[in-house]
């Protein structure tokens, strides 16, 4: 596994459906070294810090595996590393493999697996085309938010090494499920007891197991 891309951008303003919207998803490709902190990469930031960013959404991870795959699908060849908005752009990690409270060194720093991507309407900007939220979902091309256990630096071409296994063994992959899909009351019940999990999430499954 190892770090094909580092991409950073800071928010801009841009004209989206005859509102001013600030954004952060336009990203650009580094070649690092850059330190990754507990919030953010040096040279990143976020726009809308209610929704994006903070302590569970440190840094966003997207496989560069999946790009051939949107090459093809929105017919263009040249889609490169960071069209996600994506922090790294990795080989051999992906959310279907990996944990919820998975660890990993990143060249020299350690994130902890915290929760998948569930877009806003702020990817439709950064593709001029709203419909790729309903797109980007179903294809369960998700990516990884991860939070930030240790601080340190990582460069283009940096090793990816797996240093823990949480023991519940939850793909990331599985949440968005879990919290959109129909209601599995044991495998949230179960998911309810993760210390790792965000607390934007366990507030949409409490909120689902109440209301059942």
């Amino acid at each position: 596994m190892k770090v094909a891309s580092i991409c950073v951008g800071v928010p801009r303003e841009v004209q989206w459906q005859g509102k001013t919207v600030s954004t952060g998803i336009f990203k650009s490709q580094v070649e690092g070294p850059v330190r990754v902190r507990m919030l953010n990469l040096d040279g990143d930031e976020q726009a809308d810090l209610t929704v994006h960013g903070g302590e569970h959404k440190a840094v966003y991870t997207y496989a560069a595996e999946y790009y051939d795959w949107w090459r093809t699908k929105l017919a263009q060849p040249e889609l490169g590393f960071g069209a996600f908005g994506e922090n790294f752009t990795t080989v051999g990690l992906d959310e279907t493999t990996v944990c919820v409270g998975d660890r990993f060194r990143f060249g020299g720093c350690v994130l902890e697996a915290a929760q998948p991507r569930m877009p806003c309407f702020k990817l439709g900007i950064r593709f001029n085309d709203p419909s790729i939220l309903k797109t980007f979902l179903d294809s369960g091309r998700l990516g990884i938010y991860f939070r930030v256990v240790d601080e340190g630096m990582v460069a283009t071409g940096d090793g990816i090494e797996k240093i823990f296994a949480h023991p519940a063994q939850l793909p990331v992959f599985e949440v968005r499920a879990l919290t959109k899909g129909p209601l599995q009351k044991d495998k949230v019940t179960e998911l309810l007891t993760l210390k790792t999990l965000c607390p934007r999430i366990r507030q949409k499954l409490e909120t689902r197991l109440q209301s059942k």
